[in-house]
């Protein structure tokens, strides 16, 4: 199992948080806050996605390469949600070979006024370890900066 655990801080009166609903898989999550990880087998092609919501919504995606993909089931991960004034935490957890695995940490981060904002500026950025391109790609190879044995 990999544990995940995410934290978002700062004025959270300007997020656009969803509301909590019953856990389920859910579609386009990444429209709006959503915590991401992908997890590559090293080093392989191929990838998976996993997307978490602070709704206690999750959708994961299998990909042969590099966007070449399709949706995945996978049992409930669990998402829990924590939040203080000026933090969010969500925690998840998620079920990996055990191999050295190259790993994609990335956050979208939807604004009150329904513009994403993040680590680069417009309309559309995003939160990750690494950028890898002038343009944010999380499915990108270059992106998947953290090794875990």
């Amino acid at each position: 199992m990999l544990a995940l655990r995410y934290r978002i801080e700062g004025d959270l009166e300007r997020l656009r948080i969803p509301p909590p609903r019953a856990p389920a898989p859910g579609e386009r999550l990444w429209q709006h806050l959503c915590c991401e990880v992908f997890v590559a087998p090293a080093p392989a092609c191929a990838y998976r996605e996993f997307n978490f919501s602070p709704s206690g919504e999750w959708a994961a995606y299998a990909f042969a390469r590099y966007r070449e993909g399709a949706p995945l089931g996978v049992p409930d991960p669990g998402i829990a949600v924590r939040t203080e004034a000026q933090a969010l935490e969500l925690s998840a957890c998620i079920a990996v070979e055990p191999v050295k695995l190259r790993v994609a940490l990335c956050v979208v981060i939807e604004e009150r006024d329904g513009a994403l904002s993040g680590a680069l500026s417009g309309a559309f950025s995003y939160w990750a370890l690494r950028h890898s391109a002038a343009r944010p790609d999380f499915h990108h190879p270059d992106g998947f900066a953290l090794e875990i044995a």
